[in-house]
């Protein structure tokens, strides 16, 4: 038995990630037909259903941080995940990064310890799986971007800016080093939150519509 996970459901192959328990829930309504809870143990949400294209899903919460959820992901991978898409928020650094954005992970720079524990040291880029990352840029069109970002253990909207950076998260080196080692195939679509240097940040009504989006795009790549 996983050390953190406690199903009470089944557990698909195919996973959606999110940080935010509240938007595991959101997606499990938006995304499963009579979405089943698979885990509420340590408040990490996990939902399993079947998508309308007939095709077995479980979206996991992960908690905050690179920690968090690298440990969920090994639970995972006991549980038999052999394919994840992470959907996550992440501070916009540059015009890449403007409110509501879809951002396609093509690689995260490493600068925690928390990546650096799991073999990617401060600096190095980790890169996702290359064939989910296309089927998101081939099911997003030109509402996605291909960027490059930057992982921290930290707040995001605290670190500096990188050039040729466009955004800055907790989770995604973390997660995809930590996948490469469970041979987990992993990718990762972000949405911007908050944008470096503005006051403001996405409404809870927006960030909610993205979120679907976003979900719905994770979805379809990991049905087809």
């Amino acid at each position: 038995m996983p050390s953190r996970l406690r199903p009470t459901a089944p557990i698909a192959a195919d996973a959606i990630l999110v940080g935010d328990p509240g938007r595991a829930l959101l997606l499990a309504q938006e995304l499963l037909e009579e979405p089943k809870m698979s885990n509420h143990a340590r408040g990490l949400w996990a939902y399993f259903g079947t998508t309308p294209a007939g095709a077995e899903l479980t979206i996991q919460a992960t908690g905050m941080g690179g920690p968090s959820a690298a440990l969920v992901l090994g639970d995972l991978a006991e549980l038999g995940v052999k394919r994840a898409v992470r959907v996550g928020t992440c501070v916009g650094t540059g015009a890449s990064g403007s409110l509501g954005a879809l951002l396609i992970v093509r690689e995260a720079i490493a600068q925690g310890g928390s990546a650096a524990s799991l073999g990617a040291e401060q600096g190095i880029a980790v890169a996702p799986d290359a064939e989910l990352t296309g089927r998101l840029r081939s099911e997003l069109g030109g509402e996605g971007e291909l960027v490059s970002i930057m992982s921290v253990d930290a707040h995001p909207a605290e670190a500096a800016a990188v050039p040729g950076v466009a955004a800055i998260d907790m989770q995604t080196a973390p997660l995809l080093a930590r996948g490469a080692s469970l041979q987990i195939k992993l990718a990762a679509l972000l949405i911007v939150g908050e944008a470096k240097g503005d006051a403001e940040s996405l409404s809870k009504g927006s960030l909610e519509d993205v979120e679907r989006r976003a979900g719905r795009a994770a979805a379809a790549v990991l049905s087809g």
